[in-house]
């Protein structure tokens, strides 16, 4: 990696300087445009105590759910956590710290760390255990808590093609949390299907612009299907 040029070799590059107690930002929403193999490279390292933002926290077995195995993460930010069994019984151990957010709050918390704005008010959660402890402000007659924006020491991001410049496009539904989780990391890697050459991607379909992008490399990806109902 040098200069514009973004590519790296290896996972252990791509995730070089990650240690323990970090903050990490991870696209995806259920196993849909996952960074299953940075979340691998995660695993292999080792690193403890790490905080974890992202809708979900994958399944059992894949996706974020391997970092659990190896109690690797101390506390998950999420909207939804429904469909891994380890997850519910490392919460009710009190083994793992969960904060609950309203999914368009998480996304807004993300949007709004990349976006330098530190804090926001919505009306979402008031009057819920979501608000508990929250500033609360009333405006034109409304109720507000006040949410604060998400900045991650890293953010690990799956993309579909990126050009040398970490210029990034994703694909149909898996641009999901991705491009949010991309703006709001200090470093912030891309995994993608197929690197091309500068200039072969129209600007008009780049999702996430090079600026936001620190190191991207190619991948292989298993793409699996969270649930899957066949007619009889």
């Amino acid at each position: 990696m040098a200069g514009l040029d973004k590519r790296v070799s290896t996972y252990e590059e791509a995730l070089a300087g990650l240690t323990d107690g970090m903050t990490v930002l991870a696209g995806g929403f259920g196993l849909c445009g996952i960074p299953e193999n940075l979340i691998a490279e995660i695993r292999r390292r080792g690193v403890k105590g790490l905080t974890m933002v992202s809708n979900n926290c994958g399944v059992d077995g894949f996706g974020l759910g391997v970092l659990l195995e190896d109690r690797q993460i101390r506390k998950m930010i999420a909207s939804y956590v429904g469909e891994n069994a380890l997850f519910e019984k490392q919460l009710l151990s009190g083994e793992l710290e969960v904060e609950l957010t309203p999914q368009g709050t998480l996304a807004e918390k993300l949007r709004a760390g990349g976006a330098g704005i530190p804090a926001f008010y919505t009306a979402t959660g008031y009057g819920t255990p979501v608000a508990e402890g929250k500033e609360v402000r009333e405006i034109d007659g409304r109720h507000y808590i006040l949410e604060h924006a998400i900045r991650g020491d890293f953010a690990i991001v799956k993309g579909w093609k990126a050009d040398h410049f970490g210029n990034v496009m994703y694909r149909h539904t898996a641009q999901n949390f991705n491009p949010l989780a991309a703006t709001a990391g200090k470093i912030t890697v891309v995994e993608v299907e197929e690197i091309v050459e500068p200039g072969e991607l129209e600007p008009s379909q780049i999702h996430t612009p090079g600026i936001y992008v620190d190191r991207v490399i190619l991948g292989t990806f298993e793409k699996r299907i969270e649930q899957r109902t066949l007619r009889s």
